[in-house]
């Protein structure tokens, strides 16, 4: 598939994505998200203003550390469901949608150099809960579900679509075929459990290999999201063919587990330095690493951090 190509993270470029936006909205910046949903902070100034900063801040860092910037729309659930629970129907969701890849150009126009090239990642999250999903839809059904949001990426001119946080193999292949019709590159981020399996049971193998299997390898790679690297780094240390599809990272700071961080009234940002050097270690286990960030708990001192262990290695 030749659009594949055209991801600079494809073609050897290191890149930085983003850290764990919710959660600097949340813990930092004091603003309240129905559902978790950061789509919603835009209809205030102060959330604007705050996701404005937290992205330009982010763009500096990757141009001066000689990466490209990953950019993600604030859309992880601007889906129809989470939409219908908080009153925002397809066509409002679609002008969100709009909205979010318009910013994102606009910040690439701001700050994009040769060396560091600026991707803009229209993000998809999972159907149910992130963490805990108490329903899984089938492949098919998965397909149908995210088609209309892939859709208006592809569209409106997003470079690629993320699902991220998704929690099994059947929704990762819906999310990959519906990419493919609507010919713009996917990429699966899985978010994992302490044990290193998804929320569904599978392991990331057996996750990794049967979206290929199924979609004929149509995502451009695989990532790893929202669990310390505590959690899975003895799977990856296993190996396996596997494992040179996963091309990203995004860890969170904290080593609790998915039913700790959902009760915690307190934001746990660990420790930037040792993220930092747990990356550097996760590295040398992935050959096809290139892009990285953070997730839940992280924001600009950990990706600072990270990029600089990275380097040093």
């Amino acid at each position: 598939m030749k659009y594949r190509h055209a991801l600079p993270q494809l073609n050897g470029h290191k890149m930085l994505t983003e850290a764990g936006l919710e959660t600097i909205l949340v813990f930092h910046e004091g603003i309240d998200l129905p559902l978790f949903a950061a789509f919603k902070a835009l209809e205030t100034d102060a959330g604007a203003e705050a996701i404005e900063r937290y992205m330009r801040q982010l763009a500096k860092l990757a141009v001066q550390t000689g990466r490209g910037f990953v950019m993600d729309t604030p859309t992880w659930r601007a889906s129809s469901k989470w939409g219908a629970q908080l009153g925002v129907d397809s066509a409002d969701l679609k002008e969100i949608h709009r909205e979010a890849i318009a910013t994102l150009a606009a910040l690439r126009q701001d700050f994009e150099t040769p060396a560091s090239p600026f991707v803009i990642n229209g993000v998809v999250g999972p159907h149910d809960d992130g963490y805990a999903p108490a329903t899984q839809l089938t492949a098919a059904e998965a397909h149908t579900y995210y088609a209309e949001q892939i859709q208006w990426f592809s569209e409106l001119g997003a470079d690629m679509v993320s699902g991220i946080t998704i929690t099994s193999i059947s929704e990762a292949i819906g999310i990959v075929r519906a990419a493919r019709d609507g010919n713009i590159p996917s990429v699966v981020s899985f978010t994992l459990e302490t044990d290193g399996r998804l929320p569904s049971g599978d392991t990331l193998a057996e996750a990794v290999r049967e979206v290929d299997a199924t979609t004929d390898a149509a995502a451009a790679y695989f990532m790893i999201n929202c669990a310390h690297p505590d959690h899975f780094r003895q799977v990856l240390a296993g190996g396996g063919e596997w494992v040179n599809r996963i091309g990203g990272l995004r860890a969170n700071a904290s080593r609790l587990s998915h039913a700790e961080l959902d009760v915690a009234e307190e934001l746990d940002d660990g420790d930037p330095v040792e993220l930092g050097r747990l990356y550097r270690a996760l590295a040398g286990h992935l050959p096809n690493l290139s892009v990285v960030g953070g997730c839940c708990g992280t924001d600009y001192r950990h990706l600072d951090q990270i990029c600089k262990a990275l380097d040093a290695a």
